[in-house]
């Protein structure tokens, strides 16, 4: 008796803590959990897209791969001082590493660039609604990849997502060809780092830190050599702004969410799933792109854009519903089986 009851409570006490090295596909994670890494994930990828917009728009900062670069050294600086101090652990470099990792750093320089380059060129409004082929590519991603076939009714909403996208830029009004083409580019990078980076956590080789650490520490190099030849160092030198105290306000607080948003996404996929993850940066665009309809002064109004805008959110909305309201429900309400069990 004593044996059984030990056991249960052993048992109620692995529902209530997972410890997260832990998790994997396999792991039946609490709500609570999966609701609070995707509302991080939200809060940063919101903050990220506005504090990046009035840098690169509002100040005209003349150079996102320095922005990038800041991003970079400032969760290298983190990442280091909590190894140092004990807070925080990763594996340290050898010869092995760039094979685990791999191709995660190439996904993840390329979400980098083409991010930064979109946020500039398009208005938050079309940005956050091309951004939602993002879905589309990692629902498709992860049946390649990691063997996952979703619901039908999944399905469905993820093409409600994408037809409201479609109808939406149809008629932008400000349409750029060349942010068009970043941000599809964008989507690509996002949905290929999304999938593989549910696979190498679930590997378990490098943890969540490590994943984060030399993901990083492998693009530094390559993204200085680009800035460094695009001319972006003097440019970067020559910006009148740097003595503007409100800029540099914001440049730093681009740096620093900018390590949040990636810690978020790691922990987002890890809870949740890849699509769950693009699905929750997508929700969050509801409000930036009312938002975006009253700040950076960019936004050209039709009917038919703000139609689609709407219909693409409503398919976001009913995908959150099904995945952590549903689903819920689904896993309270007992079972006919269960039911007998107890009698």
């Amino acid at each position: 008796m004593f044996s059984k009851s030990s056991h249960n409570l052993k048992s109620d006490a692995t529902n209530i803590y997972i410890h997260p090295e832990e998790i994997t596909s396999k792991t039946p994670v609490p709500l609570l959990y999966k609701i609070l890494s995707a509302l991080l994930y939200a809060g940063s990828s919101f903050l990220i897209t506005v504090i990046n917009k009035v840098v690169l728009t509002y100040y005209r900062f003349p150079c996102s791969h320095t922005l990038g670069l800041g991003q970079m050294i400032v969760t290298l600086f983190i990442l280091s001082c909590g190894k140092t101090l004990g807070c925080l652990t990763f594996p340290d470099f050898s010869c092995s590493i760039p094979l685990k990792i791999w191709p995660l750093p190439l996904f993840y320089f390329g979400n980098l660039i083409t991010g930064l380059g979109s946020t500039q060129r398009l208005s938050l409004p079309m940005f956050t609604v091309l951004r939602r082929f993002t879905i589309l590519m990692t629902m498709v991603g992860e049946y390649i990849v990691l063997k996952v076939r979703q619901p039908c009714i999944i399905v469905v909403t993820v093409f409600v997502m994408v037809g409201g996208t479609v109808v939406a830029a149809s008629t932008d009004l400000a349409f750029d060809l060349s942010g068009y083409v970043l941000v599809l580019s964008n989507n690509f990078c996002t949905a290929a780092n999304n999938v593989y980076l549910k696979k190498k956590i679930e590997m378990r080789d490098l943890g969540k830190f490590g994943l984060l650490f030399y993901n990083v520490f492998f693009m530094f190099a390559p993204l200085m050599y680009i800035t460094w030849l695009t001319g972006g160092f003097s440019k970067v030198i020559e910006y009148d702004q740097w003595t503007n105290l409100w800029f540099l306000t914001w440049f730093l607080l681009s740096c620093t969410v900018g390590f949040i948003l990636m810690y978020s996404t790691i922990v987002c996929t890890q809870y949740n799933s890849p699509l769950t993850t693009s699905i929750v940066g997508s929700v969050k665009n509801i409000l930036v792109s009312y938002l975006g309809m009253y700040v950076g002064g960019d936004y050209v109004f039709s009917i038919t854009n703000f139609i689609g805008l709407n219909i693409s959110m409503l398919g976001s909305v009913v995908y959150t519903y099904l995945i952590f309201v549903q689903k819920k429900e689904q896993e309270v309400v007992p079972t006919k089986e269960d039911s007998q069990n107890r009698k």
